[in-house]
């Protein structure tokens, strides 16, 4: 499999003892789809699917109105949000696919609470009945962010994916959105540079936490060590 930005990837000539092995657009590695666009949308998608036959597994379940909304969606978060949310340290998650993980989120309450299309409630009107907020995006946010600091203290191949850059000219068109730009637009105007520098200086032993409000934006939090004064953290200038 070649990765491209091309619509028709590239033919690539390898021969394993002089047999030529199939060229894929796709391949699963440990539970995860790679696609040759080097995107998240199918693996998503397929994650969207895998969640939706599970719920429809436990459907006597999740549906039944003699057990409790609290205890069904306690099961909806043990069963289902893990298998949804496998891997999700890595998407890039752009408005469209936050718009089909919400719809997702809201697909499950309304089955839960067995409210036809017909109806016509709104999905804040589903939200109080089920005495429940939006969370799935903000969890994902969240395992996001956490990921980031392993990823940045690690300083390996991983780091090197995430913050480099290629030499040469930006290509034409509109850019790609990058797990970065999702991480900037969530946590604010130059809070990712602050969580950058905070989590590669090992020696001042700081443990960066983000908050996530209920109106889903982030907010910084550092932990300091006793005895440890701010004011000896140098921070540039945004």
């Amino acid at each position: 499999m070649v990765i491209s930005r091309k619509q028709e990837s590239p033919k690539c000539d390898i021969f394993i003892n002089k047999v030529k092995p199939k060229q894929t657009e796709k391949f699963k590695y440990l539970g995860t789809i790679i696609s040759n666009d080097g995107k998240t949308n199918r693996e998503i998608s397929a994650r969207t699917a895998q969640a939706k036959i599970n719920f429809q597994k436990m459907k006597t379940i999740l549906t039944n109105k003699h057990i409790s909304i609290e205890t069904r969606k306690r099961a909806l978060q043990c069963y289902m949000e893990p298998v949804l949310m496998y891997g999700c340290e890595a998407w890039t998650i752009s408005k469209q696919i936050q718009n089909k993980l919400e719809a997702t989120e809201m697909c499950f309450l309304r089955r839960m609470l067995r409210i036809p299309w017909t109806a016509k409630k709104t999905n804040e009107r589903v939200l109080n009945e089920a005495n429940k907020r939006r969370s799935l995006v903000r969890t994902i946010t969240k395992r996001q962010a956490t990921f980031l600091g392993h990823v940045m203290r690690r300083g390996k191949l991983e780091h090197l994916v995430t913050t480099g850059k290629f030499e040469g000219k930006r290509s034409r068109g509109i850019q790609r959105e990058e797990i970065m730009d999702g991480l900037a637009t969530w946590l604010g105007p130059g809070k990712v540079s602050d969580i950058l520098a905070a989590v590669k200086d090992r020696e001042l032993n700081l443990l960066v936490y983000v908050w996530l409000g209920a109106d889903g934006r982030a907010n910084l939090r550092l932990r300091v060590p006793r005895g440890f004064r701010l004011s000896s953290l140098s921070t540039s200038p945004h």
